[in-house]
């Protein structure tokens, strides 16, 4: 069952203070983040119930679900070469099931620690930026 008072579930607007819905597959819903400290960041949101938990799907949505954090990975790797890539699945705050995926570059910004979940506007992409990492990550969607 849709949380009438979770930003994923709705797809509300205040999604749109931190990314931008780039599109959907039949299990989640993938969002540009604006903060691109991280050249190429994404978020995996799990879309068709609200979980918490990613031991709270089946077998089968579970498999769904990460081969999106897969493809989506795989996308960035292609568009952005990054080193590594750094999987978030925080969940204190909206306990809705979804996955950051931070890019991490050798000797770059935040290299061989932890991420930090948003830097400030002064990394916030353009809307022309947003809109080419869409269009980059729809394109190498495999």
């Amino acid at each position: 069952m849709l949380k009438k008072d979770c930003q994923y579930c709705l797809k509300r607007e205040d999604i749109e203070n931190f990314g931008r819905i780039a599109f959907e597959t039949e299990t989640s819903i993938i969002i540009a983040f604006k903060d691109q400290s991280h050249k190429g960041r994404m978020v995996v949101a799990y879309k068709n119930d609200h979980v918490a938990e990613i031991g709270d799907l089946s077998e089968e949505e579970r498999k769904n679900f990460i081969d999106d954090v897969v493809k989506c990975a795989n996308a960035i790797k292609k568009c952005y070469h990054p080193d590594r890539i750094n999987y978030g699945a925080y969940g204190d705050a909206l306990g809705h099931l979804h996955f950051h995926l931070v890019p991490k570059y050798k000797d770059g910004f935040e290299w061989g620690g932890t991420f930090v979940m948003n830097t400030g506007k002064e990394n916030y992409c353009s809307e022309e930026e947003l809109t080419e990492l869409i269009n980059n990550i729809k394109n190498n969607w495999e």
